[in-house]
């Protein structure tokens, strides 16, 4: 069931991508609080992905892809190309159909207004929220290995997931602490990247040997758009992940946007986060391939702009959901704000550590309201989005 509810919201997805963008090609964009394209790209990057970017690909993916033996399904192409196609390219099309529609479409039929829908939508912004939380709970044991057994979750990493669910609390109390972190972050990240490299050793021919793996995803594209339906169904759970990122986040950063037409907003979102996840995950292939421990300050770095990446995820979407729900600092007060946000997000992040909660159940709440917005549109608002020809009042340069 949850598998044919996954399939119908792809196909409905990358239906109305190709309709917005052939409807509305050359619209620009503009949301209310317009940046610059590289701060409107690091809020995206630093929003849109977390954790597990870092923190996956040498330890768990890798070896998942290479093992044909056990996996079969992944015996298409080289394991980069596999890892690059479950993060990069084609999948940001999800991000740019919902960025679209908070941008553009949203103000004028007020959809996510509805107070069934809303309340469902910040339910799944919260849930994933934790959903992030115990990721970086579950995995920190085989990233600090000098700490523990490096297998077990010891009372250490419980408080180390409270602060930072606390420092994203508070980051969330005030945009430009956001968007400072967005940009920070991602300029460590390309630190990271470098120094990678560097301690890698792979060169500048090594790396770029590996780099042009990458062209299996692009010569086998056409996989990715569905589950593969592999052994481990990882792909499916990806898939499902995006899906249940992707209506917050389009909500979130279509604030941000700042004049790009609607065909070089789609190919900004597709292109420029591609290109520093297809350098980092070519870094890391060498590492795998040649098995170089990452241990010192190459597993310290990544450690370091792993646990920034998750607090950059969790203010975004704490932000989002306290201002959809009118909980802000403003109203509530700053002591009652952090004390809230803390003790929900604790709570839930534990309940998804502990199997009670499913990304999966999320992603298919997700692909049902992308649905029922569809629905509702066309029997309610067509005649009003179809004669949509330039942005919202008040949302223009």
């Amino acid at each position: 069931m949850l598998l044919a509810i996954l399939n119908f919201g792809i196909i409905l997805a990358f239906a109305l991508v190709i309709f917005i963008t052939l409807k509305w090609w050359n619209l620009r964009l503009v949301g209310r609080d317009p940046v610059s394209l590289y701060v409107f790209i690091a809020i995206l990057f630093t929003s849109g992905l977390d954790v597990g970017l870092i923190m996956f690909p040498v330890a768990f993916d890798f070896p998942l892809y290479a093992d044909l033996a056990a996996n079969p399904t992944f015996g298409f192409t080289n394991p980069l190309a596999i890892e690059f196609g479950m993060w990069g390219f084609l999948i940001w099309a999800f991000y740019f159909l919902t960025g679209f529609y908070f941008c553009v479409i949203e103000p004028r039929v007020k959809f996510f207004e509805i107070p069934v829908v809303k309340w469902i939508n910040n339910i799944v912004i919260i849930g994933t929220c934790a959903f992030t939380g115990s990721l970086f709970l579950q995995y920190l044991p085989y990233y600090m290995p000098m700490v523990g057994d490096g297998e077990s979750i010891i009372p250490l990493f419980y408080v180390m997931t409270f602060l930072v669910i606390c420092a994203a609390t508070f980051s969330s109390t005030d945009l430009k602490f956001v968007k400072f972190l967005s940009v920070a972050s991602t300029a460590l990240f390309g630190v990271l990247i470098l120094f990678a490299w560097v301690n890698g050793g792979a060169g500048v021919g090594g790396f770029f040997g590996d780099l042009s793996l990458v062209g299996g995803y692009f010569s086998n594209i056409h996989r990715f758009i569905l589950p593969m339906g592999d052994e481990a169904g990882y792909h499916e759970f990806f898939l499902f992940w995006w899906f249940a990122w992707s209506i917050m986040i389009g909500q979130f950063t279509s604030r941000f946007v700042g004049g790009l037409k609607t065909w070089q907003f789609l190919l900004a979102l597709l292109v420029i986060p591609s290109i520093p996840l297809a350098i980092w995950f070519a870094v890391l292939y060498h590492y795998y391939v040649q098995s170089i421990p990452t241990e010192g300050l190459m597993n310290w770095g990544m450690i370091i702009v792993g646990t920034i990446f998750v607090v950059n995820s969790f203010d975004s979407l704490i932000r989002l959901y306290t201002d959809n729900l009118g909980m802000t600092v403003k109203k509530l007060g700053f002591a009652k704000y952090m004390i809230g946000n803390i003790v929900l997000l604790s709570a839930l992040t534990y309940a998804f550590k502990s199997g009670w909660l499913q990304i999966h159940w999320i992603g298919a709440v997700v692909v049902g309201i992308v649905a029922a917005c569809t629905v509702f549109i066309i029997a309610m608002k067509r005649r009003e989005v179809m004669a949509i020809d330039s942005m919202p009042e008040g949302q223009s340069l």
